[in-house]
C-alpha cells in the first residue's frame, strides 16, 4: 500500500481518471450536524461517561473533563472539519498531502478506527440482544432463579417483597443468600453481633451490616453469564463461541450494511433518527429515575467532587481518553464526514455546537445514571459507591435493574435497549464512512460500486469480531478497549496539530478558513492559534506522559490479565501509531529531504478552484461560492 504517489517532479498527485464519478455531498448543513452529533454523542455518553466519573470520584471527573474539551477536544475536533472541508479529501491523502513528513498520519488515524469499529459494534450487539429478549418479554436480569445465579444474587424485587413488614430492628429482613434472612442473622454469619436493623456491633462499635456481605446483583450475573457467557474463561482457557452475540453481530452489521450502502447520501437521511431520538428516551429514563426513592443519594454523589481524586493520574488520563473516543476525535472519520461538506459551510459553528452538546448530554446521561445507582443503594441499604462493580457493564447492570422497577417495565426495556442500539449504530456510520473513503480513495473507480466497498468493509470487521463473542471474549474487548482509545491517539493528536499550525503555518491555516468564510475578531481568532500551535501539543504530551506515570494493566473485574494479555495490549497501542514512523521512511525513500519534507504537495489546494481576487471576493460577498 503506497502512502505517496509521486511525479516525475516528485510531488504528489492524484492519478484518478477523468472519467472517475464526482464525489457525493451532503443534502443539507442540518445532515452534516447531524451526522457529527451521531458521531460524537453516543454509547460513551450513557456507557463510558457515567463508568468513567463513577470510577474517578464523581463529580471531580467533570472539572478534568471540561478542561480537556476546551484544550484538546474541540480544538482537534474543529481542525479535523477543517482539513476534511478544505480539500474534500479523505485523511489520507489531505495528510499526505498537507507534508511529506505527516504522510503516516492518517493511516494511524484508519487503524484506530478500524480496530474501534470492530469492538464498538460488539457493545452495540449486546444492546441488540436485551431488545431481542426485551420484545420476547424474557426479562431474566431481575430473577435470582436461573440456572447462572449464584448464592450471592440480589434483586431488588425480592428484597422488597423481604423488607415489606420492616420495623428497624434486628429482626428486620433482606434478600440474602437468595432467602429472606434477618439483619441480626447475616450479623451472626459475618462474625459480629446484631444491634438494629440497618448496623452491627463490632466489640463497641457500630459498622453496616453489610460489612463482609457479598452480593451480586442480579442484573451484573445475567450480563456476565446469560449475554457474555463468560463462565470460568480466562485467557488459556477461551470458553465456547455464544452464538447469540454472533447472531446479534451480524444482524447490527447487516443493518449499518443497509444504512450506509450509498454513502453520505443514504446515512444522511437515516441520521435525522439516529441522532434525535435517544434524546426522548434518555428524557424520559431521566424523569422516571428522579422519582425514585434514594436517587437524590446518587445525584449528591454525582455532583459532589472528591478532590484528591484531581492528583492522580488515571482520573487526568481518563478525562483525555474519553475526549478522544467520546469526540472521536484522532480517528479520521472527522475529516471523511467534512470532506463531504460544502466548502463555505461554516464548520466553526457545527464544532462548537457539537462538542457542547456532546459535553451536556454526557452530564444529562449522568444525572440518569447515578440517580438509578442511589435507587440501587437505597434498596441494597449500601453506600452509592458499593453497588455495582466497576466496569463496561455499568449501563448493563444498573439500567435493566432500574426498569423492572417502572410501570410496565416490558415497554420501558424494549424502548431503553432500543435506544443504546440507535446510538452505537449512529456511531458506526462515521467509521465506516472513513474505512470506505480509504478505500475509494486509493482506488477512486470503486465509487461506481459503492455498495460492494460499504459490503466489504461491514463483513471484514464482523469476521474481525467474531472472537469477541467467545466465553472469554469480553477480555479481549477490554485489551482493545483499554489500548485502543487511549494514549496512542494522544500521539497522533499531536501529529495533526504539529501538521497544520506549524508545518503547514498557523497563518496559511486562519487564511482558509477566511477563504471558507469563516472570519474570526482577535479573541476567538487568538485563542485558535493558541490551541492549535501550542495547548494541543503541550496538554497532549501533559497527559501522555502523566498516564504513564501511574500506568496499570488492564484487568476485567477481579481477573487479572497475564503477561502476554498484556503485551497484546502494547501491541495494539502501538499498532495505532507505527505508520508514521513507515510514512517518515517512505518520504525518505521517495527523495524528500530537508524543508521538502515540511511543505504542501500539489494535493493540498481549495476543494474548489479560486484565486486570489475571488479569495478576495469571498471576504466581501459571502454567497460569492455558493
Amino acid at each position: 500500500m503506497e502512502f505517496l504517489q509521486s511525479t516525475d517532479k516528485g510531488q504528489f498527485s492524484d492519478d484518478a481518471s477523468s472519467v472517475t464519478p464526482k464525489r457525493a455531498s451532503w443534502g443539507s448543513p442540518l445532515e452534516f450536524i447531524l451526522a457529527c452529533l451521531g458521531y460524537a454523542v453516543g454509547l460513551g455518553n450513557v456507557w463510558r461517561f457515567p463508568y468513567l466519573c463513577y470510577r474517578n470520584g464523581g463529580g471531580a471527573f467533570l472539572i478534568p473533563f471540561f478542561l480537556m474539551i476546551i484544550l484538546i477536544g474541540l480544538p482537534i475536533f474543529f481542525l479535523e472539519l477543517y482539513i476534511g472541508q478544505y480539500t474534500a479529501l479523505g485523511p489520507l491523502k489531505a495528510f499526505s498531502s498537507i507534508a511529506p513528513f505527516f504522510s503516516g498520519v492518517g493511516y494511524c488515524t484508519l487503524v484506530v478506527i478500524t480496530i474501534i469499529s470492530i469492538y464498538y459494534m460488539i457493545i452495540v450487539a449486546w444492546t441488540l440482544f436485551y431488545t431481542a429478549v426485551s420484545i420476547a418479554g424474557d426479562l431474566g436480569w431481575g430473577s435470582c432463579d436461573n440456572w447462572y445465579n449464584t448464592d450471592f444474587c440480589y434483586s431488588g424485587k425480592y428484597d422488597s417483597a423481604c423488607r415489606e413488614n420492616n420495623t428497624g430492628i434486628a429482626t428486620d429482613l433482606t434478600y440474602y443468600l437468595r432467602q429472606c434472612m434477618s439483619i441480626g442473622d447475616i450479623c451472626t454469619l459475618s462474625g459480629f453481633e446484631p444491634y438494629d436493623g440497618k448496623l452491627c456491633l463490632d466489640g463497641n462499635e457500630t459498622i453496616p451490616w453489610y460489612t463482609n456481605v457479598t452480593r451480586i446483583i442480579a442484573a451484573e450475573e445475567y450480563y456476565n453469564e446469560r449475554v457474555l457467557g463468560r463462565g470460568d474463561a480466562t485467557w488459556s482457557n477461551w470458553g465456547s463461541i455464544q452464538w447469540h452475540l454472533v447472531g446479534c453481530l451480524f444482524a447490527c452489521w447487516f443493518i449499518a450494511f443497509l444504512c450506509v450502502i450509498k454513502g453520505v447520501q443514504s446515512a444522511g437521511k437515516v441520521v435525522y433518527f439516529t441522532a434525535l431520538f435517544p434524546y426522548v428516551m434518555l428524557t424520559a429514563l431521566l424523569i422516571r429515575g428522579v422519582t425514585l426513592e434514594g436517587a437524590s443519594e446518587g445525584i449528591i454523589f454525582y455532583l459532589s467532587p472528591k478532590w484528591e481524586t484531581l492528583l492522580d493520574a488515571r482520573v487526568w488520563g481518563d478525562a483525555a481518553s474519553q475526549t478522544f473516543y467520546s469526540f472521536g476525535v484522532a480517528c479520521g472519520s472527522l475529516v471523511t464526514l467534512a470532506s463531504y461538506n460544502k466548502f463555505t459551510n461554516n464548520c466553526h459553528f457545527d464544532a462548537i455546537f457539537v462538542c457542547f452538546t456532546n459535553f451536556l448530554t454526557s452530564i444529562y446521561a449522568g444525572f440518569a445514571i447515578f440517580s438509578v445507582l442511589g435507587f440501587q443503594a437505597q434498596l441494597m441499604g449500601v453506600s452509592v459507591d458499593d453497588v455495582a462493580d466497576q466496569g463496561p457493564g455499568l449501563a448493563f447492570v444498573a439500567y435493566p435493574e432500574a426498569l423492572l422497577q417502572m410501570p410496565v417495565p416490558q415497554l420501558w426495556c424494549i424502548l431503553f435497549f432500543f435506544m443504546l442500539f440507535v446510538l452505537g449504530l449512529g456511531c458506526q456510520f462515521a467509521g465506516i464512512e472513513a474505512i470506505n473513503t480509504a478505500i475509494v480513495d486509493q482506488w477512486p473507480f470503486l465509487r461506481k460500486r459503492y455498495w460492494m466497498v460499504t459490503a466489504f468493509t461491514c463483513f471484514s470487521c464482523f469476521l474481525l469480531g467474531l472472537p469477541m463473542c467467545f466465553s472469554g471474549g469480553v477480555y479481549l474487548f477490554t485489551i482493545l478497549d483499554w489500548n485502543t482509545a487511549s494514549w496512542a491517539i494522544l500521539l497522533i493528536g499531536i501529529a495533526e496539530s504539529t501538521a497544520v499550525s506549524w508545518s503547514y503555518g498557523i497563518s496559511r491555516a486562519m487564511k482558509d478558513l477566511e477563504t471558507m468564510n469563516m472570519k474570526f475578531n482577535k479573541v476567538i481568532g487568538s485563542y485558535w492559534r493558541a490551541v492549535w500551535t501550542v495547548t494541543i501539543p503541550v496538554a497532549s504530551l501533559g497527559v501522555f506522559i502523566f498516564v504513564f506515570i501511574d500506568w496499570t494493566s488492564p484487568s476485567y473485574g477481579d481477573y487479572e490479565f497475564p503477561l502476554f494479555a498484556d503485551l497484546l495490549g502494547w501491541a495494539v497501542g502501538l499498532s495505532t501509531v507505527v505508520f508514521f514512523p513507515i510514512g517518515v521512511a517512505y518520504a525518505f525513500y521517495k527523495g524528500y529531504r530537508g524543508k521538502d519534507l515540511f511543505t504542501p504537495t500539489e494535493q493540498w489546494k481549495p476543494a474548489v478552484f479560486i484565486t486570489d481576487e475571488e479569495r478576495s471576493a469571498v471576504y466581501e460577498n459571502p454567497a460569492f461560492l455558493s
